[in-house]
């Protein structure tokens, strides 16, 4: 019995030797964790990660408002981390679960857009190579630092997670589309934006037949127009470019990890609403009014879909874009 304690105690020293030394390698600043207590901050948890296929790792979100769904793919050569949650501590949490799946030196991480819970996790990786598509740098330089103070006036939590939160400049950038190879696993980044934000990028893990497909495709969440930016158009070819892609799994940005299915839901809501906004202004009907009832008609059509209030912007948009 007392062999098997010394055992066991090698193996859990051995396990917190090497958590320690991956986040030290990639120059983590501390071991920090939420206070006592903080069950439902936007924080991503530690201990929930799940392996979706060979390659791919995701933590859940677990419906947390304002912590996405994190995806962990891993090579033989290097490691991909998509949306490394809000503020350090998401990212060093994070950085202690890459750690248990993954001995790579080598870090990537890629951003589905540039909102704060999608980004400001960086910093927990100083020495990672990030890589966006132009317009999602674009996104971060004009907008990020006004996103990071919106969202910390939302809640004292959100301040302190938020407190000294900055943006990491990319490594790379692309236009469109970059292929990335982490050793016996390839992954597409494709910039699909604008559509909840200009610099929307999804991410296709070749082989694996894994979306990770940000805010452009979500099981049962009315899309959010988020930005001046944003376009009911181009989501739709978006959508369509999506589809090409022949995804097995798809991980959303929030919410439940589903199947491709949802692709094709976006694109009937977003048409629908499309059909319903150029019948009320051929009637003449003000934009506003349109929006007004169509959030009413739309949460009725869609019992089951969560935030509702975002098909007011949506409609907005889209009564301007019809002629």
């Amino acid at each position: 019995m007392p062999n098997h304690r010394k055992c066991v105690a090698l193996v859990l020293f051995l396990a917190f030797t090497a958590v320690s030394s991956f986040v030290a390698a990639q120059g983590g600043v501390t071991m920090a964790k939420p206070p006592e207590g903080a069950k439902h901050w936007p924080v991503v948890k530690e201990g929930k990660t799940i392996k979706l296929t060979q390659h791919v790792y995701v933590i859940p979100d677990e419906h947390v408002p304002q912590v996405p769904n994190v995806g962990i793919i891993v090579g033989s050569k290097a490691t991909l981390i998509v949306d490394p949650g809000m503020g350090l501590l998401s990212g060093e949490a994070i950085a202690r679960e890459v750690a248990k799946i993954s001995r790579n030196a080598d870090v990537y991480i890629v951003n589905t857009h540039f909102h704060p819970e999608h980004t400001t996790g960086d910093a927990a990786f100083p020495k990672a190579r990030i890589i966006r598509a132009q317009a999602q740098q674009q996104d971060v330089d004009e907008m990020g630092m006004k996103w990071v103070g919106s969202f910390a006036g939302r809640s004292p939590e959100m301040a302190e997670i938020l407190k000294g939160a900055t943006f990491r400049k990319a490594s790379e950038t692309f236009e469109k589309e970059k292929t990335l190879d982490l050793g016996g696993v390839r992954v597409r980044l494709i910039r699909l934006g604008p559509g909840h934000t200009r610099g929307d990028s999804v991410f296709f893990v070749e082989g694996d037949g894994v979306l990770f497909s940000g805010d452009l495709a979500m099981r049962n969440i009315f899309p959010a127009f988020a930005t001046p930016q944003s376009s009911a158009r181009t989501w739709l070819t978006s959508l369509d470019e999506m589809d090409k892609l022949k995804a097995t799994r798809v991980v959303p940005a929030h919410g439940d990890i589903t199947d491709a299915s949802v692709v094709d839901a976006y694109r009937g809501f977003l048409k629908a609403l499309q059909v319903r906004v150029g019948e009320l202004k051929r009637e003449g009907k003000s934009a506003d009014d349109t929006a007004v009832q169509l959030r009413g008609e739309f949460a009725a059509k869609y019992p089951g879909w969560a935030q509702p209030i975002r098909v007011h912007p949506a409609a907005t948009v889209i009564y301007k874009e019809l002629q």
